[in-house]
């Protein structure tokens, strides 16, 4: 009997473990979506395209930055490894209580690592918005 009962909360502590296929679709579906953000503003970087950086700009860093020259100017002076990065490469996707942190490692002009914290925010419509960058200087330099 006690087996059984060893066994059945086993069997319960899997199922929860165990997403349904539909969890891990809209998980995936959404992981695409932030990671498509932010390759999106990453290009538009480099390529001064300011209106369409800024668009990806969630409503709070808009507020804070009101017009794209701003927003263009603030990301050149702050964030150069942003504004201009060698590579990118994406990390994990964390899951916190401001909503998921996308890491991404950014190589800079000067070959320094980099890591980006990039801080997502859902719309009401349900798109992705960036809502912060964290520059963390990593110990590494690419040759």
């Amino acid at each position: 009997m006690r087996q059984l009962a060893n066994i059945l909360a086993a069997l319960v502590l899997l199922c929860g473990l165990i997403q349904s296929p539909a969890a891990i679709a809209q998980e995936a579906g959404e992981n695409l979506a932030i990671r498509n953000v932010i390759t999106r503003q990453l290009d538009a970087f480099l390529a001064d395209d300011a209106q369409r950086a800024y668009s990806f700009a969630a409503p709070g860093i808009q507020r804070l930055f009101p017009g794209e020259e701003r927003f263009m100017g603030m990301v050149r002076q702050g964030y150069p490894p942003v504004y201009r990065p060698r590579s990118r490469d994406f990390g994990a996707l964390r899951q916190t209580p401001q909503g998921p942190v996308q890491e991404v490692i950014l190589i800079d002009a000067n070959g320094q690592a980099w890591l980006a914290l990039y801080t997502m925010e859902q719309q009401p419509d349900g798109s992705w918005k960036i809502a912060g960058v964290r520059l963390v200087r990593e110990n590494a330099v690419a040759a």
